[in-house]
């Protein structure tokens, strides 16, 4: 039987658990433990994790860290970048490190790797993952920045309202009609409101498609742009006038997959090796109820 590994984009996941439990809550209402530790977001972080590790027959997981935006080449290079986006909440930067405990003690792994993103460790080892022919990786994430990343060992986990949806590369095919690299160049036309990416001023998504269906990649666009197709021509002067942001755009939107330094991480110390008593003695101590994943039992016998 193949390894299956499972990144957890860990602020993505930590976030939409406690704005999910804390909506509508004044913070002294929020739920804590016996330290009085806040922990509506970890326990929905723990609960959640253990549920993946058994529905997707993980045998490794690491979970994936933002460092500081201030940190990161993207915003050291581009001030503009998430330059737009609201500071968290105190609540949720204290569960934060509380995940952070947790975890550590319950032996996850967990990569923050400055100055990179979590996004590109996920696109790093995920990349080093399907090279080696290691089995299927599953990216957790609601990220759609991700997309790009899709391959046919390679899928990522979407939560949605009722049921999640494991989005593969055939999802993406049909969907958008180009192949999933070609996402960060739809992306670059686009822009990207929550990352403050200015994009292509006046291109939408109905413009962007057709385009980078016909042309490929922006390259390839501005290398045609004096000859666009009949259909396309009215997208000329936009275009022309958006050049440099839309470069910008996408040199910022795509995700790094051979940061030097992981490159020789020994995949197998993302294992998952974590005893069932060990698991709910940190989990009671931290005043978290969550279930051990069946999967883990056979492994460890």
């Amino acid at each position: 039987m193949k390894d299956t590994l499972l990144l957890i984009d860990g602020f993505n996941l930590l976030s939409r658990g406690y704005f999910a439990t804390a909506y509508g809550k004044p913070e002294d209402e929020l739920p804590r433990n016996e330290q009085g530790l806040l922990i509506n977001g970890v326990r929905v972080f723990i609960q959640k994790l253990m549920r993946l590790i058994a529905d997707y027959e993980c045998t490794h997981v690491v979970v994936t860290w933002d460092v500081k935006r201030e940190e990161t080449t993207r915003r050291q290079e581009h001030a503009f970048y998430k330059a737009s986006r609201e500071e968290l909440p105190s609540p949720l930067l204290e569960q934060f490190e509380t995940t952070q405990a947790v975890l550590t003690a319950l032996g996850i792994e967990q990569l923050t790797h400055p100055p990179f993103e979590a996004d590109d460790i996920i696109g790093t080892l995920s990349y080093r993952w399907t090279e080696d022919a290691r089995g299927m990786c599953f990216v957790y994430s609601n990220d759609k920045d991700l997309y790009q990343l899709l391959n046919e060992t390679s899928a990522q986990i979407l939560a949605q309202k009722k049921q999640e949806l494991v989005y593969r590369v055939e999802h993406f095919v049909e969907e958008f009609g180009v192949t999933p690299e070609r996402w960060v160049d739809i992306k670059a036309l686009l822009g990207d409101k929550s990352d403050n990416l200015p994009g292509c001023h006046g291109i939408g998504p109905k413009s962007a498609l057709p385009l980078i269906q016909r042309y490929g990649s922006v390259e390839e666009l501005y290398a045609q742009i004096d000859e666009l197709d009949d259909t396309l021509k009215k997208h000329q002067k936009k275009l022309i006038a958006g050049y440099e942001d839309v470069l910008v755009t996408k040199s910022l939107a795509q995700i790094q997959c051979r940061i030097p330094t992981l490159q020789e991480v020994d995949m197998d110390s993302f294992l998952i090796d974590l005893p069932e008593e060990l698991f709910y003695e940190m989990t009671a101590a931290y005043g978290i109820k969550a279930v051990y994943p069946d999967t883990l039992r056979p492994r460890l016998v």
